[in-house]
């Protein structure tokens, strides 16, 4: 059994807005570190996965910057993908290429590159956990993670009642319910919807034949396609938490808890930085008084805060933003109303 590594990185990150943008979304941006995310992400695997055995996904226009930041990953390991068309084309993709050069008896463990894991030793024995319980079912695995707490912003996962800690079936997934609803479904066990998956290739491949008719055109081509010929024949985009987990009746959820965080949004890195005694979060030159909650990124200059609260300011190449930790949220809003001189889009 040979273990690989699939990294999806092809996301544009506009809430991160305006120090992410198309040509440096926040997957390569020193966000929850001081390193950029995607390089953490794929430190924190190889102490399990060998570099040769990671493949990050993602757009074309990202491949060479992806190169410089990982010159020790193999430059075939960057699997470019023509066209967004959903997760479930990507991971089908990376499938069929680990079976081209390893067989289908494979392990596939499948991440994301904007996380934010705050126990990196435990992050990596929940995977191997979940690892063991793919082989022994034959089953696809998902990671849930244990909620901190209500948010909405995320889906959420019903266990069948299992023993704590123990790897059980998945009743349904939900996806991001309201405030209420939510806090509802953590005192009932439900899990955090993270987004981490560990399967057999062979496995895998099976369900995504079986039940997602959205790739059955892309599949036809079987392991002769291209990466143009099987992302063009996808005609349809769709999750692989929708288009494959969802409909399959293979599926468990192998609970953790690792200090997980998506960071998603400016007044993430409140949770996943360090705060000052008053609860901000500062990078760069920043001089604040008489202020809390804050986030203030300063890539030029300095930043100068006196007397307010709960803002989320980032100043670069002449840029400013200002706005509040809760509007932060919805940036993408924002970007989509700018004008492309302005957006950088």
């Amino acid at each position: 059994m040979s273990r690989w590594a699939v990294v999806l990185a092809g996301g544009v990150g506009s809430r991160f807005w305006p120090l992410s943008t198309p040509a440096r979304p926040k997957q390569l941006l020193p966000l929850a570190s001081d390193k950029p995310l995607l390089e953490d992400t794929v430190e924190r695997l190889t102490p399990i996965v060998a570099l040769k055995r990671i493949l990050v996904l993602t757009n074309a226009g990202l491949a060479d910057a992806i190169h410089e930041l990982l010159p020790d990953l193999p430059r075939d390991n960057i699997v470019v993908e023509p066209k967004p068309v959903g997760t479930a084309a990507a991971l089908t993709w990376a499938a069929l290429e680990i079976a081209r050069r390893d067989g289908a008896d494979a392990t596939m463990i499948c991440v994301h590159a904007d996380w934010s894991i705050g126990d990196d030793e435990e992050f990596r024995a929940i995977l191997l956990k979940a690892e063991e319980v793919a082989l022994e079912t034959k089953s696809l695995v998902t990671v849930g993670v244990v909620p901190s707490r209500p948010d909405p912003g995320f889906g959420y996962i019903q266990p069948a009642p299992a023993p704590p800690g123990a790897a059980s079936a998945v009743k349904r997934f939900v996806e991001k319910p309201d405030r209420t609803k939510a806090k509802e479904m953590c005192s009932d066990g439900y899990l955090w919807n993270s987004g981490i998956f560990v399967w057999r290739v062979a496995d895998f491949l099976a369900e995504v034949e079986a039940h997602t008719g959205e790739l059955a055109r892309a599949l036809e081509s079987g392991s002769r396609a291209d990466a143009t010929r099987f992302f063009g024949a996808v005609r349809t985009p769709i999750s692989v938490d929708v288009g494959v987990l969802e409909r399959s009746r293979k599926v468990m959820v192998v609970p953790g808890e690792f200090g997980w965080d998506d960071v998603g949004t400016w007044s993430a890195l409140s949770r996943v930085r360090p705060r000052d005694e008053l609860g901000n979060v500062t990078t760069g030159s920043v001089f604040l008084l008489d202020g809390c909650d804050n986030v203030v990124h300063a890539d030029a200059g300095t930043v100068v805060m006196y007397g307010v609260d709960n803002l989320v300011v980032v100043a670069r190449d002449g840029m400013i933003l200002v706005t509040t930790t809760e509007k932060a949220a919805d940036m993408k809003r924002l970007v989509d109303s700018l004008p492309p001189e302005v957006s950088g889009s």
